[in-house]
């Protein structure tokens, strides 16, 4: 394993949770984590890592111990796996840490949550609840926890008052005004609907915008 990534899994939290230990590990390295009751590998066998791909929804955790005495040491974990695969691989990253005894974490950074912020001390239920709503629903789902400050009421909007994806609130406008009303073929050129979507925007609706051409619209009641 001489010049590789070095991965390693604690059998305390071996639910298929690897970390990246190391690169380049020295053979002495390699028997002080294997004397802390590390398997080793040069890449995890078959179960995927702990940090995820690159453009994942993932958090990075670092041993708070070992950042207060000018080591870095952390791993980025998966954050759609679950509750307790984050707890699993934070536990097992503590146990790795050059500072025995390591009990304390924090996220240090985070990546795909769609511009929600992180604490360094969010809760890790949040951050499972979160990551699977951001997961299920893509951008959407993160422009509206931003909105409402709040991923109950996210999930709600979501849920009871979506009107589904439209070109512009305009089109939404004629859309729900030709589902609703018979209109005369000589009159439908005189309609305005810019105007009619910007008095929906006033108080009726929620527009969100996740890319050109794609806004998303919610009833507000």
């Amino acid at each position: 394993m001489t010049n590789t990534i070095l991965w390693g899994r604690h059998p305390d939290y071996a639910n298929g949770v690897w970390i990246k230990l190391t690169q380049n590990a020295s053979d002495a390295e390699k028997a002080s984590r294997t004397a802390q009751g590390f398997v080793l590998a040069e890449m995890p066998p078959g179960i995927h890592p702990v940090g995820g791909e690159d453009g994942s929804i993932r958090i990075y955790v670092a041993c708070l111990a070992a950042y207060n005495n000018g080591i870095l040491h952390g791993c980025w974990i998966d954050a759609t796996l679950g509750e307790d695969h984050i707890w699993d691989a934070i536990k097992a990253m503590l146990a790795a840490s050059p500072i025995s005894g390591a009990e304390e974490h924090a996220i240090h950074d985070y990546e795909g949550f769609e511009g929600v912020s992180l604490s360094e001390y969010e809760s890790v239920q949040h951050v499972a609840e979160l990551a699977a709503f951001i997961e299920e629903h893509g951008a959407i789902a993160g422009k509206l926890v931003e909105h409402f400050s709040d991923l109950e009421e996210a999930k709600e909007a979501l849920e009871d008052r979506y009107c589904g994806v439209h070109s512009s609130v305009a089109d939404f406008a004629q859309e729900i005004t030709e589902e609703t009303t018979q209109i005369p073929q000589n009159l439908q050129y005189y309609i305005d609907y810019e105007r009619m979507a910007r008095d929906l925007e006033m108080s009726d609706i929620l527009a969100i915008e996740t890319g050109f051409e794609e806004v998303h619209i919610f009833w507000q009641h």
